[in-house]
């Protein structure tokens, strides 16, 4: 209208700059482009952003807290456009003082601005971009440049002694002239001072929970529990509390403190987890299966609401505390790996009929689909599946229940078959090591993975055919029992272990176990011949059983048995002699530490039984009220007893298989002896 006014409309061509950059004419398509006074384009003005101004920098700054607290809120977590749009803000804020800012790094670009910008009202705008600085920093678990920056913004250097120096600087920081809650700003300082202490607080002590600083992880997480957050968090503090009491030996405090995080959430399901450990710690069974009976519960509930987070606070704890020790303590159980836990208890704790019951649920679990089967990793407590069926069959078999535990055996078997070589030949170098035997991990160096996968496949066939070995026995089928050991013997002769100057057992963990089941089979094998009548068969079996576990006492009793009733009475004796002089462990079972046997052969290793011939014993059972005269008594707890011959004679129990030995050396003296501790 106003040009109309004016005049007619001049020709088309270039056009004076025009006095309102920005208006409705300025970028008309046709026209040239539009010019700022000192020469430059607006379309390069824009793209560079307006020249930073000392007036309205407070206001920009602002402006960037406001929009930066709901990108974090919006996003549900800090990002990394976080940091970088704080920095150029703070470079906007040296511009406008007249500094460069270029190739300064973050800490230097704080150190910078704090040092040379000296307007009062920048002041209050900086120190809340500052919070967030430091919130971007905790989440990185950057400790350190978190500690710098709140030097710098409270101007403290001197902490109180005993005080952890972060938590004082954040306690003495303030923002200079805000009196109360600013209008201008979406969340108040006060607020975020507060969750910032308490996501610090919380932060170091997971670290010094992670690092076994456990006097100061626990003074740290204390003082997180009375900080400013949500109940989810307070749940969370309450849980790591109690796995640090438990740490240092305090497992009632523990307890209480795990009860108080369920209280305050009842959807804290990794205090109930950890509550079951500690149970377990104390010994109470009872409770530690009522603990674990509760989290499967939980588990198989259908999720509800999590528990309410306040929404006025755009910046929160639960956004700023990321560390592997906290994902990996409150990480979801599965609900399989909850039962099989269940399961594996009760078998531990002799419940077998329980252990059944839950095995058979766990299978059932397993075979419906996808949505039950648990991704293996580290800390998942749920073994290789044939494993799990292997431990269903030890149960079962421990039950009474022969023809499920073969059954379920059966099962591992056809499912084998096609995955064990003719022949697997397994070099080991020094080089070589092993996890867990069965378990997920990385494959040890110098095993081809491949290589490591035949040979669990075969551990678990050659365990499934002895554990059918063993349920045909119970059922008193000697020749079944004969043909499934046999099978599992051959199966074990498909391996070659060949090591470079280096213990295999130690090498490679499966080796100990195939060394054992090899054990188990020939004695099950030799018994069963002894059951037929063909007891030269037997006592070749126990004395290849002897040769490959040298000194074990099972297969010595088995043997010296054989030779017994072979009427070899002189060898038995020498070899009785033989096993006191090396000086055998009385218990053949026990292992090192840290490399237990599987849980699906603890029970074959408790049954194997000692034999003593009831022949031997029955003529001994006649109590004397007196030893001879010619016998010296040992002294009070000596196990030595010296006979009229001059030897000493070891005693231990059970007496019957000293009997045995006295009778094999015709030493009556010792038979007396032994009869009258036996009658005491």
């Amino acid at each position: 209208r106003e040009i109309q006014r004016e005049g007619p409309v001049p020709e088309p061509g270039p056009r004076a700059p025009s006095p309102a950059p920005g208006g409705a004419g300025d970028c008309e398509p046709g026209l040239g482009q539009p010019r700022l006074p000192g020469g430059g384009s607006c379309k390069g003005a824009l793209e560079k952003g307006l020249p930073a101004a000392l007036p309205s920098l407070s206001l920009e700054l602002t402006v960037l807290y406001n929009s930066l607290l709901f990108a974090v809120s919006e996003s549900d977590g800090l990002v990394e456009g976080e940091g970088e749009r704080i920095n150029h803000g703070l470079i906007r804020v040296l511009e406008a003082c007249g500094v460069s800012g270029q190739d300064l790094s973050t800490e230097e670009l704080w150190q910078k601005v704090l040092q040379d910008v000296t307007p009062e009202e920048l002041c209050a705008p900086l120190h809340r971009l500052g919070a967030l600085q430091g919130a971007v920093w905790l989440a990185a678990n950057c400790l350190g440049s978190v500690t710098g920056l709140f030097r710098l913004l409270s101007d403290t250097k001197v902490t109180p002694h005993g005080e952890n120096e972060l938590l004082a600087l954040l306690k003495a920081w303030s923002v200079p002239g805000e009196g109360g809650a600013s209008p201008l700003v979406v969340q108040s300082t006060k607020d975020l001072k507060e969750i910032l202490w308490t996501s610090a607080a919380f932060l170091q002590g997971l670290q010094g929970l992670e690092a076994g600083n456990l006097p100061a992880a626990l003074s740290l997480l204390q003082a997180a529990a009375s900080g400013f957050c949500s109940k989810r968090v307070l749940a969370q503090i309450y849980t790591c509390i109690g796995c640090c009491t438990q740490q240092m030996g305090k497992p009632q405090t523990a307890l209480q403190h795990l009860k108080r995080a369920l209280q305050v959430d009842f959807q804290c399901l990794s205090a109930l987890s950890q509550a079951a450990l500690v149970y377990r710690q104390l010994g109470e069974t009872d409770a530690e299966l009522e603990a674990l009976a509760l989290l499967y519960k939980a588990l198989e509930t259908p999720a509800q609401e999590a528990v309410s987070i306040d929404p006025c606070f755009l910046i929160r704890t639960e956004l700023l505390v990321h560390t592997p020790a906290l994902a990996s303590l409150f990480s979801r159980s599965h609900p399989s790996e909850v039962k099989y836990l269940l399961a594996q208890r009760c078998l531990q704790a002799g419940r077998v009929g329980e252990a059944v019951e839950h095995y058979l649920d766990l299978l059932a679990l397993l075979q419906e689909g996808p949505q039950h089967q648990v991704p293996l990793h580290g800390r998942s407590a749920l073994p290789r599946i044939p494993e799990v069926f292997l431990e269903a069959a030890s149960a079962l078999e421990q039950l009474g229940r022969y023809q499920d535990a073969i059954a379920v055996c059966e099962e591992i078997i056809s499912r084998t078959g096609d995955l064990i070589p003719e022949t697997l030949r397994i070099e080991l170098d020094s080089g070589a090591g092993g996890e867990a035997p069965g378990r997920a991990g990385s494959p040890s160096p110098g095993i081809p993975p491949q290589q490591r996968e035949s040979l669990r496949c075969i551990v678990w066939r050659a365990a499934a055919y002895l554990h059918q070995g063993r349920a045909w026995t119970r059922l008193a089928e000697s020749k079944e029992a004969i043909t499934r050991f046999t099978r599992c013997l051959n199966v074990l002769l498909r391996v070659q272990l060949v090591s470079a100057g280096m213990e295999m057992a130690e090498a490679l963990p499966e080796a100990k176990v195939l060394q054992k089941i090899r054990l188990l089979a020939l004695l099950g094998r030799g018994s069963q011949f002894q059951e037929l009548g063909r007891d030269k068969e037997a006592l070749m079996n126990f004395q290849h059983s002897l040769q490959v576990c040298p000194g074990d006492p099972a297969a010595t009793s088995h043997l010296l048995r054989a030779l017994w009733k072979l009427n070899r009475r002189q060898e038995a004796a020498a070899l009785w002699q033989k096993r006191h002089a090396d000086a055998a462990p009385a218990d053949g079972q026990q292992e090192a530490p840290g490399r237990p046997y599987p849980l699906y052969l603890v029970s074959c290793l408790k049954q194997v039984n000692l034999p003593h011939d009831e022949a031997l014993r029955r003529p001994c059972l006649t109590p004397h009220s007196h030893a001879p005269a010619n016998i010296s008594f040992p002294a009070e707890g000596s196990r030595t007893a010296f006979c009229s011959d001059g030897f000493p004679r070891t005693l231990t129990c059970p007496w019957a298989e000293e009997l045995f030995l006295a009778k094999a050396l015709k030493h009556k003296e010792a038979i007396f002896f032994l009869i009258k501790k036996t009658w005491e």
